[in-house]
C-alpha cells in the first residue's frame, strides 16, 4: 500500500487506539507511535523532579527530557534519560496528573514537534488525541474511535484485573469521565474528531473488526490517490 504513508488514529482514553494502531501498523509494515506515552513520560519526569504541574517550568522539563522510543515483542518501550520507564507510565501518580500535563500548551508544542520529527522518518501509524487535527493534520488516513464511557470503563477495568492497579468499575468510569472533560475542554488541541476523519463507533465491534476497517480506509485512500 505504497501511496499511504501516514495514518492518524484519535479517540478518548480506553477507546482501543493503541491496540488497533499497533495491529494496523504490523499488518501494513508501518512504524507505530502512541503519542500518549510521551505525555506520560513528561508527567513522570515532573513528579520525580518536583516540577509543579501547572508551572511554566513544565515546558522546560518537556524540552530537556531525553525521550527515546523503541519496539519490543511486548510493545513500545519508553526510555527517559536512558532509563526504561515503560512499566511506570500507568502508575496511579502518573494517571493522576497526565491530563493536566497534556493540557499545557508549552508541553504540547514541544512534544508535537518531537512527534512530527518521528513521523518524518517514513510510513507510520500514530495514535493520540490530536494526531489528525494537529500533529499530522495532512495525514493520508484519519480515523476517530468512539466508544461509550460505560464500554470504555469495562475495557479498562478488565485490563487492570488482577494487577496492583486494579480499582472498582465505578472508580474507573468516574476517572474516565474526568479525563474526557479535561481532554475535550483544554485550550490547547482539545480532543475532537478532525473534520475529514472517519468516525468508527467501536461499542459493538471487536478489535479485529476495527483493525479491518482502518486497513480498508487505507486501501480506499491508496486506490484513490
Amino acid at each position: 500500500m505504497p501511496k499511504v504513508a501516514t495514518i492518524a488514529i484519535d479517540g478518548p482514553v480506553a477507546s482501543g487506539k493503541t491496540v488497533v494502531g499497533r495491529r494496523v501498523a504490523d499488518a501494513l509494515g508501518f512504524r507505530f507511535l502512541d503519542s500518549g506515552v510521551m505525555y506520560r513520560a513528561v508527567s513522570l519526569s515532573a513528579l520525580r523532579n518536583g516540577v509543579p504541574i501547572e508551572d511554566d517550568a513544565l515546558t522546560t522539563c518537556a524540552s530537556d527530557s531525553d525521550l527515546s522510543l523503541g519496539d519490543s515483542p511486548e510493545g513500545t518501550r519508553v526510555l527517559l534519560d536512558g532509563e526504561d520507564i515503560t512499566d511506570r507510565l500507568r502508575d496511579p501518580e502518573v494517571e493522576g496528573v497526565v491530563s493536566r500535563v497534556a493540557a499545557m500548551a508549552g508541553v504540547r508544542r514541544v512534544l508535537v514537534a518531537k512527534q512530527q520529527a518521528v513521523a518524518a522518518d517514513g510510513p507510520i501509524v500514530m495514535v493520540g488525541r490530536d494526531i489528525g487535527t494537529v500533529v499530522l493534520a495532512d495525514a493520508d488516513v484519519k480515523a476517530y474511535l468512539l466508544a461509550s464511557v460505560e464500554e470504555r470503563a469495562k475495557r479498562r477495568h478488565a485490563e487492570r484485573a488482577g494487577t496492583d492497579k486494579e480499582t472498582s468499575l465505578e472508580a474507573v468510569e468516574a476517572a474516565l469521565k474526568d479525563r474526557d472533560y479535561i481532554d475535550s475542554h483544554r485550550a490547547a488541541s482539545p480532543l475532537r474528531p478532525a473534520e475529514d476523519a472517519v468516525v468508527i463507533d467501536t461499542d459493538s465491534l471487536t478489535i479485529d473488526q476495527v483493525v479491518e476497517r482502518v486497513i480498508e480506509l487505507a486501501a480506499e485512500r491508496s486506490g484513490n490517490a
